[in-house]
């Protein structure tokens, strides 16, 4: 599932395409044409990114996508070639193209469902707008691992499965530590790490959590630390793998003891 910086970055891609223009918006697909007509040639004022959450504004309404597993954002200059695969819906500007195929989430929100909407989601570390206290307030009263923790987009959003291990090994905390057990200095720490490793995941538009690394050219290379590594590149010990409500963490037990 894409994290965080992936929706920053496709907002700050798509704004100059999409933003202050009439859009023709249709489904080519078929499955969101009732929501594709009440946004057609309507003026896009805005894209926002909430965490994992995407919002194109038209005035007093939204396109609210979540990508989800599968979804993908495609661009291309107009004028454009026709659709291709499972496109949920076309936003086409004068100068370009944006497809969105197979997101878990696409529908139209007004006002009190934005408002809803965003609400539910946690701060969200990219956004200069985010209240890190909120957070802090859940994860502090909370028996929940800190692993658990960090994944939950109600608690704090835009971190995903590759930065919760990261992010966790840099800071030598391991991810079943009870969120009670951290303490504010260690709070702190984590929430400015995430803030770090994520607009560098904005700006290289790729994960990259090893310091002075620049994007490499396979999937993870030598981008990560410990994240599908055999060993940590700190100490050398065996990197373990652990399950977390049915998605794998990563931990080197030297670097990151158990303190409960």
């Amino acid at each position: 599932m894409p994290e965080g910086h992936t929706l920053h970055r496709a907002a700050l891609d798509q704004r100059p395409m999409l933003v202050g223009q009439h859009l023709d918006v249709s489904s080519p697909q078929g499955r969101f044409m009732e929501g594709a007509e009440r946004l057609d040639g309507r003026i896009c004022t805005g894209i926002e990114a909430y965490g994992k959450h995407l919002l194109y504004c038209f005035d007093a309404e939204a396109l609210h996508i979540h990508l989800g597993l599968f979804g993908v954002f495609k661009f291309q200059k107009c004028p454009a070639a026709e659709p291709k695969g499972a496109v949920r819906v076309r936003l086409m500007s004068k100068s370009h193209c944006v497809d969105i195929n197979g997101p878990n989430c696409c529908e139209v929100l007004d006002m009190p469902a934005r408002a809803a909407l965003i609400g539910r989601i946690g701060p969200d570390v990219l956004r200069s707008d985010a209240d890190p206290e909120r957070a802090w307030v859940r994860i502090s009263k909370s028996k929940a691992p800190i692993g658990l923790l960090l994944m939950d987009q109600s608690v704090i959003s835009g971190i995903g499965n590759i930065y919760r291990s990261e992010i966790l090994w840099r800071q030598k905390v391991s991810p079943v530590t009870p969120g009670n057990a951290i303490s504010r200095e260690i709070f702190d720490r984590l929430w400015a790490d995430s803030v770090h490793l994520l607009k560098i995941g904005v700006k290289a538009n790729s994960i990259i959590t090893v310091d002075g690394v620049k994007k490499a050219r396979s999937r993870y290379g030598e981008r990560v630390n410990i994240f599908n590594k055999p060993h940590c590149p700190a100490c050398a010990s065996q990197i373990r793998r652990l399950e977390m409500a049915g998605r794998r963490a990563f931990i080197c037990d030297t670097c990151q003891p158990d303190v409960r």
